[in-house]
């Protein structure tokens, strides 16, 4: 028992030892060729018990020493001498050698490590999926197009859904608007929080507020946003309602793709009866199947995220596979990019989570805005049913919802992004004239 308590005092040791070099309070001696050296007290190499209490120059006169094994560590990690000095009142004081190395790689200078204001996650190590953690400012990332120089007659800021990213929108819409409209409009695509390119703080919750926030501090306030028309898509509808009655007065025009809205019947419980509408436990299709794990089962739905994402590069390898390459390479960006953590709390917090919000949003953007709503909504979409389109519309009769024949909840906008480029434009123009 003894033994294992004076074990304990050494790794209380080891444990200070880091933190202080973590807390830049174990500094390396100023000495041109020897290493940091540690005063100990009560060191006994038989009794393996020690307390660190000074640094020491290297200029200390040491009567005799030995030598400490530290065999099958890495060389950085390595403590080089240990010696032994007898002090006038006969005590044992000893003294060891630490190799600078492993002090600077604890203090950051090593790698370019940086403090970041709050901890940090990703599923995967590779350089697009921790790119975010280069920012050291906490805002998603946003890519721009269109004048840079704050004389754009109208802004736009376009949302991806859920499991997606802004290249949904950059790598179909963006290339196939006219120079028209990219030179009257600023156009803002986002990576909401926990998805794609912008951060996943580990302490998030990934709520509406969290969102909305992010959204304002990383889009309207730096690029001085008055005014601005809204494209969402599926969960990002529910974010485009929440913005619009947030800034009333802002909004031109609201576009929704696909707008999860299911009214909830009295006595219902409004986040269950949606989860039940999203999520209707089936095995086909292939989607509404993913939809119902992901609702119902925690630990199954986060397992298989995190093993998606953590070993993305392999999945695409294989899909592209077995697929031939037909499916396009920016979805597996939205698809593979974002964590467990973020996908389950989003999933909750937003679409169902918001269920009994959803009508006070409606209800506000019928009478205390004058923007134009247009809803376009796939036929054949499998996951969002059309139904939800027209119940947007008998909240709010001005709305016009148009039905895609042949497109699902994805083809909505890949593989006829020219054709709705130009009715993006359309809608623009018209709720510019009208405001």
């Amino acid at each position: 028992m003894a033994s294992i308590g004076k074990a304990k005092s050494a790794l209380a040791l080891v444990g200070r030892v880091i933190n202080e070099a973590l807390n830049g309070s174990l500094a390396i001696a100023p000495h041109p060729k020897k290493p940091l050296l540690a005063v100990a007290k009560s060191w006994s190499l038989s009794k393996v018990s020690l307390k660190l209490c000074a640094l020491a120059p290297p200029s200390c006169n040491l009567r005799r020493s030995q030598t400490l094994s530290t065999q099958g560590l890495p060389s950085c990690l390595r403590l080089s001498k240990l010696t032994m000095k007898e002090t006038k009142k006969g005590t044992m004081r000893s003294t060891f050698t630490v190799n600078s190395t492993i002090v600077e790689m604890l203090q950051g200078k090593i790698g370019g490590q940086q403090c970041h204001p709050i901890p940090r996650w990703s599923d995967c190590d590779c350089k697009f999926c921790t790119s975010w953690t280069s920012n050291s400012k906490e805002t998603l990332y946003v890519r721009t197009e269109g004048p840079k120089d704050y004389k754009a007659q109208e802004n736009v800021l376009f949302i991806h859904g859920f499991i997606s990213s802004s290249a949904f929108w950059t790598e179909t819409l963006f290339p196939n608007f006219s120079s028209a409209a990219k030179s009257s409009f600023r156009l803002f695509a986002i990576d909401l929080l926990g998805f794609g390119r912008s951060p996943k703080p580990t302490d998030s919750m990934y709520t509406l507020r969290e969102h909305l926030e992010m959204i304002e501090r990383s889009v309207l306030e730096p690029n001085k946003v008055k005014s601005f028309h809204i494209v969402a898509h599926s969960l990002g509808c529910i974010l485009a309602l929440a913005l619009a009655v947030k800034h009333p007065l802002s909004i031109k025009s609201l576009t929704l793709l696909a707008p999860p809205y299911y009214p909830i019947p009295k006595g219902e419980q409004a986040t269950q009866y949606v989860m039940r509408r999203v999520a209707p436990r089936r095995v086909w299709p292939v989607i509404a199947f993913g939809a119902s794990i992901a609702c119902w089962y925690e630990h199954i739905s986060r397992t298989i995220c995190l093993l998606i994402c953590k070993n993305h590069r392999i999945v695409e390898f294989l899909t592209k596979l077995v697929t031939r390459n037909r499916i396009r390479t920016f979805l597996y960006e939205g698809f593979f990019c974002h964590t467990h953590n973020a996908a389950w709390h989003t999933l909750h917090n937003i679409i169902c989570g918001t269920a009994g919000k959803m009508d006070k949003y409606l209800d506000v953007v019928r009478d205390h805005l004058k923007c134009d709503v247009n809803v376009f909504h796939g036929k054949d979409d499998e996951l969002i049913p059309v139904e939800c389109s027209y119940n947007v519309q008998s909240k709010i009769p001005r709305a016009r919802v148009k039905v895609i024949e042949k497109k699902d909840h994805i083809t909505i906008v890949i593989g006829r992004q020219k054709a709705f480029a130009r009715e993006l434009e359309k809608i623009w123009r018209n709720s510019s004239k009208s405001g």
